[in-house]
């Protein structure tokens, strides 16, 4: 039985330009303290550079980049006896795309020297053509996972 109740997440609205969720949520990862129109600033910023740069529909690549770098396993640490093993575990539908999104917007925070606009639609743009950090970090994660792969038999 469970002790508390199930906490009801709250639906998001669309963004206003793309009418799309994962953009308004990507939005909401880029703000900082309650700045939002800064943070939409930026991601429009960055999708009006993919779009001069790819000519194709931003969104198209921000969903290819999104799935590119979206995880399937990783690692998580579990005491068993009086050692830590770090167990494989797959990852859900809504801490996928989480993950993906702050690996894309970490990548671009690390970049020097531009805008946060464009080191934004660079990332992107490398991430949508499997390339680029985000998409290492992924690919180490699916490596810790395999790597793990003999504690696996200890998972919950």
């Amino acid at each position: 039985m469970a002790r508390q109740k199930k906490i009801k997440r709250r639906e998001l609205l669309p963004d206003l330009v793309y009418d799309n969720v994962d953009v308004a949520k990507f939005i909401n990862y880029i703000m900082r303290k309650g700045k939002k129109t800064i943070a939409r600033k930026i991601v429009y910023g960055a999708f009006n550079i993919v779009k001069e740069k790819t000519k194709k529909e931003p969104l198209e690549i921000f969903e290819q980049a999104l799935k590119n770098t979206s995880p399937v396993l990783e690692v998580k640490p579990r005491r068993v006896g009086g050692a830590t093993y770090q167990i494989p575990v797959e990852v859900r539908g809504n801490r996928k795309l989480a993950l993906a999104m702050r690996w894309i917007i970490q990548a671009a925070k690390s970049k020097k020297g531009k805008p946060m606009k464009e080191k934004l639609a660079e990332e992107i743009m490398s991430a949508a053509s499997n390339t680029g950090w985000a998409v290492k970090k992924k690919e180490d994660t699916h490596k810790m996972a395999e790597a793990n792969r003999a504690f696996a038999h200890f998972s919950w």
